[in-house]
């Protein structure tokens, strides 16, 4: 280095040497500054995505991101580390976190990050997105400072659609919602179960009810009535069909409701009688009986004599009963023939081998008797123990066709 102060000494007075010589210091320090200058590294730093281009003596990353006057925490990203050595052309890069309020099914906090999207906040945070769960804003979207990210995880319910279930997964929201992410049309006078404004659970079933109302219209045959004729030359207790009745026709709307398909209801609308029905004209006894042999005697069946018809208390009885032989007193077998149409009478009433018509069973044969069986009394053959137990005991009418 040169003595400035020891050269100027020797130069005395002389102006001139003077000019020289400060010519000569100042040339001395433009060399060396120009040295200097020349040492330093140039370097590329980019700070969440803006660069600039610096020149420093720094040793390390460290302190070129100190004389930038940039403070690193551990939630910030540096590449390379802080203790690398700097070297010429290097780039560096820093992403500072940022605040962002993260809602996950409806717990909020917020986190400290550097993701550059909700995507890369959501892998961050180890958070599995299932095709069903609910992100809002969409996870391209780019994070701001304060921004705010909301997940809700889709769980399971099950969706019954008119009568036809399957396991679907769905977000808290209600059902109308939840509906129209299924792509669930309601029709006028269709229902849900919960109700629309209802919040959906885990593990619930929305179930909707699909609901018609359709019109059927029908002809039905409509009953005739039977009207009694008092007949003063037959007994009491006995009667006679003067006239068959005819069956009406009539026509009938009604309105139906069904669920799922399924009728649930049936109201009548309005109905147009096509044609009247034709009453039954039956002639009733009015004369007294005088005594049981004549009851008998008018009760037997004759030549062309009118049809009798009278009310009788009836039982039932099967083949196989406690004291049934199986063979009747007209000496058919009814356990090989249990099909057969057969009562039992008493034959004081009505004689045994008459055909007799009984309301509800139809044409039989009067072939058998019993102990209890006397007077107004018929027992019914019926096939098994179970018939007669619902057969029970019953009026029922009965005519004496020969």
């Amino acid at each position: 280095m040169i003595d400035a102060n020891r050269l100027l000494s020797r130069l005395g007075s002389s102006k001139k040497l003077a000019v020289q010589l400060a010519g000569a210091l100042v040339f001395t320090g433009s060399v060396g500054t120009g040295a200097y200058e020349g040492l330093k590294e140039k370097v590329t730093l980019e700070v969440d995505g803006k660069e600039q281009v610096i020149q420093t003596h720094a040793n390390t990353v460290a302190e070129l991101l100190k004389e930038q006057n940039l403070k690193i925490t551990n939630e910030d990203e540096l590449y390379p580390s802080a203790d690398t050595k700097i070297s010429d052309k290097m780039d560096i890069t820093v992403h500072l976190a940022k605040p962002v309020k993260l809602t996950i099914d409806g717990q909020e906090k917020v986190v400290m990050t550097t993701a550059q999207t909700v995507k890369e906040l959501l892998n961050d945070q180890h958070i599995d997105v299932k095709p069903d769960d609910v992100i809002m804003p969409a996870p391209s979207t780019p994070l701001e400072e304060n921004g705010k990210v909301s997940y809700e995880k889709a769980f399971p319910i099950v969706l019954n659609d008119g009568g036809v279930s399957k396991k679907v997964f769905a977000t808290s929201t209600t059902v109308a919602d939840f509906l129209e992410k299924q792509n669930i049309t309601l029709n006028e006078y269709d229902r849900v179960e919960p109700a629309a404004k209802e919040m959906v659970k885990l593990n619930d079933t929305v179930r909707v009810i699909r609901v018609e109302k359709v019109n059927d219209v029908v002809e039905e045959p409509v009953d005739f009535k039977e009207r009694q004729q008092e007949d003063s030359s037959m007994y009491k207790g006995e009667s006679s069909v003067i006239s068959e009745g005819v069956k009406g026709l009539v026509k009938r709307n009604f309105e139906l409701i069904k669920e799922n398909g399924k009728v649930v209801s049936k109201n009548l609308v309005d109905e147009t009688v096509l044609k009247d029905p034709i009453d039954r004209v039956v002639a009733v006894g009015t004369k007294s009986v005088p005594s049981s042999s004549a009851l008998v005697k008018s009760s037997s069946p004759k030549a062309n004599s009118k049809v009798k018809e009278m009310y009788v208390e009836a039982t039932a009885y099967s083949p196989y009963d406690a004291g049934m032989s199986g063979t009747t007193a007209l000496g058919i077998n009814v356990r090989k023939n249990p099909n057969t149409k057969l009562i039992a009478v008493d034959p004081k009433v009505i004689p045994l081998g008459t055909k007799v018509w009984v309301e509800g069973y139809g044409v039989a044969i009067a072939g058998d008797t019993g102990g209890a069986i006397k007077g107004r009394r018929i027992d019914i053959l019926m096939p098994t123990k179970d018939d007669c137990f619902d057969f029970g005991r019953r009026t029922v009418k009965i005519r004496i066709l020969s």
